[in-house]
């Protein structure tokens, strides 16, 4: 059994394997070992936008413009740095396949007020149910199950933290290109933390996250953590909180398939909120902090074996829970015949914690990124 123990934002090298930490939605990167980026090629999707010659970005004035161009992404979505009190109310369907948890219909419900707090709320059609606040620096809770559901993490990943900031991406290798994407031409801009071995070529990287632009609204269109997982953004008669801007819908689609579809319903300012709301019952007090949302986790490995041929690579998507268990794992790749294999191999592994994160309680999203048929 191969052992990963992570601690908070440092990485760690293995011999046959590299962690990098990434955001609840977003990248952020690290440097990859010598011998990554990987060699196989990312796999054919009509939703890898970049085909063409991706260039190395690499003067400090076009990096400050594509960072800005990120930023400016991303500051669309961040609904409390507008400073105004809000009730957000948000459904979405999951239809997994069984791949996941909780296929079905769900809630979700954010009320914040920046002289009070923030509380948020969700459940799902089969009696899931959780409750957030965060009351005076204390994030308190309330929860059906040991862990959050990989669906809702995505969703509210989807809208709150999907695009890296500004520090995340300054000492990024960064990659661009453009891409026309439902009749938009998009300004495509493809990161990792391997600056030393970029370089100009076609196509998306395996260790890339890829962020689709348009450049005249600032708003991502499409955004890819990994090659076959992508979230496709919707902006007809998007929702507004003064400058800021939400999709009205978000499509989250794996191994060529829709498995979420979320839908912005209403997002309405308010004059202030009920206090009322952001007062924890003793009983949450009792509990003490609850699971907190927490940067993700991306590792890659040289794996022997497999189904024999060219190199190729398979990527186990699952969430970790604060005891270190992995859990909903399962395979952006399906069609891959050592697919299966993947996420056996990514259920083998195990994760633990230093004393200070049993203090607070994290879980976070994990890609196991592995190459089958390598000769390194």
């Amino acid at each position: 059994m191969r052992r990963v123990t992570t601690y908070g934002y440092r990485s760690l090298r293995s011999r046959r394997s590299k962690l990098c930490w990434i955001a609840a939605g977003a990248v952020l990167l690290a440097a990859p070992p010598q011998n990554a980026p990987l060699m196989a090629r990312v796999p054919s999707d009509p939703l890898e936008l970049v085909t063409g010659t991706v260039r190395v970005v690499q003067s400090s004035g076009q990096r400050a413009a594509l960072v800005q161009l990120l930023d400016r992404a991303r500051q669309s979505f961040a609904l409390p740095s507008a400073g105004r009190a809000y009730d957000l109310k948000v459904s979405f369907t999951v239809d997994s396949g069984g791949q996941t948890e909780h296929d079905g219909a769900w809630k979700m419900e954010d009320i914040f007020d920046p002289k009070q707090g923030h509380r948020w709320t969700a459940e799902s059609s089969d009696a899931y149910t959780i409750l957030r606040i965060s009351f005076h620096g204390m994030l308190y809770g309330e929860d059906t199950e040991n862990h959050v559901p990989l669906r809702l993490q995505e969703a509210r990943a989807a809208l709150f933290d999907a695009i890296p900031s500004a520090e995340n991406v300054s000492h990024a290798s960064i990659r661009k290109s453009t891409a026309m994407f439902k009749g938009m031409r998009l300004t495509c801009v493809l990161l990792s933390g391997n600056q030393s071995g970029a370089k100009s070529a076609p196509g998306r990287r395996w260790d890339e996250s890829e962020e689709c632009i348009d450049p005249q609204s600032g708003l991502v269109a499409m955004h890819s953590q990994v090659p076959g997982r992508y979230f496709l953004y919707d902006y007809s008669d998007p929702p507004r909180l003064g400058d800021r801007v939400l999709p009205r819908k978000v499509t989250v689609r794996e191994g060529g398939r829709p498995v979420t579809r979320i839908s912005v319903e209403t997002l309405t300012e308010l004059p202030a909120a009920d206090p009322s709301l952001f007062v924890p019952t003793e009983e949450m007090k009792a509990k003490g902090r609850a699971i907190v949302l927490a940067r993700a986790q991306k590792i890659w490995q040289h794996v022997s074996g497999g189904s024999g041929g060219a190199p190729h690579a398979v990527c186990v998507f699952g969430v970790v829970t604060p005891k270190g268990e992995l859990v909903e794992a399962h395979s952006l790749q399906p069609s891959d015949p050592d697919s299966r294999a993947a996420v056996q191999a990514a259920q083998q592994m195990s994760f633990s914690y230093p004393p200070l994160l049993a203090v607070r309680p994290q879980q976070h999203f994990v890609f196991l990124i592995q190459e089958f048929g390598s000769s390194r």
